[in-house]
């Protein structure tokens, strides 16, 4: 009798159980219907703390963001800087709650700062003008060398990345601006003057400026006639020295050139020093480059007080600045 009552009492047990089982599935059967009636699993998506929306595909919407921030719109924008991505939360939402997609990404990619993407077009190293792709570019570069344009070789590009969009240029405004018209070669000089070359060869010997100044006339065609030499001017009394070395063969007044000093040098090369107040060397003398040999000064066919230097090989004048003043 015990044993039959310990049997009953355990089918009594398991019946309860079972009974408490059967409702607590039908119980959660029924939320679960419920739920899947009324709600719908959503993502919230909040930035920076603050909820953006609802998006029911969070990968698609994710990848989207990404695209953007990492890559831009493959047009100006290259990419888009920004303090933190957003972040996903599932949650169970009413059915009536639509998600806003674009509003999340619109709001996603507003918050962050844009670098856009294009190239400068510098000349001499400084930026002119604007285009968004490269083939536009290298376009303006190749037109110009085609054009033979002066500055080709200083026009250049270089892809840029900025958080501020430039205005950009088409190619053709680009190349007609920047152009540069090669210059023409100048004729060359026709020498009527059998006593002036306008030769720059070398004289074989190396010349010291004969006094410091400012040149007031050059070598060369001038109103009236040809300058054979080059006007250096300065005070009355400044010491004029030997452009090299070599032997006096003139010390005197002579014409228009005033007080003149001529030194023979090597290669019949021979400097002439005009229009001095004093001379301090003698015919046959020899002097050393560098030495005082007279003063400026302002005598014969002179307008103020100046050195006129003269440069001549076998009696034909050479243009001094190819050898002193400016070299």
């Amino acid at each position: 009798m015990a044993i039959t009552s310990i049997f009953k009492n355990i089918v009594i047990y398991l019946r309860t159980w079972i009974k408490l089982l059967l409702m607590f599935l039908i119980g959660f059967a029924i939320i679960g219907f419920i739920v899947f009636v009324v709600y719908k699993p959503m993502y919230r998506v909040t930035l920076n703390g603050e909820i953006l929306g609802y998006t029911e595909d969070k990968s698609k919407l994710s990848k989207k963001i990404n695209d953007y921030l990492d890559h831009g719109d493959s047009k100006s924008v290259a990419f888009v800087e920004i303090d933190s991505k957003p972040e996903y939360n599932l949650c169970m939402l009413k059915k009536g709650l639509t998600a806003n997609d674009e509003e999340i990404y619109t709001a996603v990619i507003s918050a962050g700062v844009p670098y856009y993407k294009y190239y400068a077009i510098l000349e001499n190293g400084v930026e002119k003008y604007y285009v968004s792709t490269y083939e536009e570019a290298d376009a303006i570069i190749e037109e110009l060398k085609t054009k033979n344009s002066q500055n080709k070789d200083s026009v250049t590009y270089v892809l840029k990345y900025e958080t501020e969009l430039k205005d950009f240029v088409n190619s053709s405004t680009a190349v007609a601006t920047l152009y540069k018209e090669m210059p023409k070669a100048k004729k060359p000089k026709v020498n009527t003057n059998k006593n002036v070359s306008y030769d720059n060869s070398a004289l074989g010997i190396a010349l010291v400026e004969p006094v410091a100044g400012t040149i007031t006339s050059r070598f060369g065609r001038r109103s009236g006639g040809t300058h054979t030499g080059l006007d250096i001017a300065n005070s009355t009394g400044t010491p004029i020295k030997a452009a090299a070395a070599g032997t006096v063969v003139y010390s005197g007044y002579k014409g228009s050139y005033g007080r003149l000093v001529i030194v023979a040098h090597t290669n019949s090369i021979q400097t002439y020093y005009a229009h001095c107040s004093r001379l301090y060397v003698n015919a046959g003398q020899t002097v050393s480059q560098g030495e005082v040999i007279a003063a400026v000064g302002s005598t014969g066919n002179s307008t103020g007080p100046h050195l006129h230097l003269e440069v001549r090989v076998n009696g034909v004048a050479k243009n001094p600045q190819n050898y002193v003043y400016g070299r």
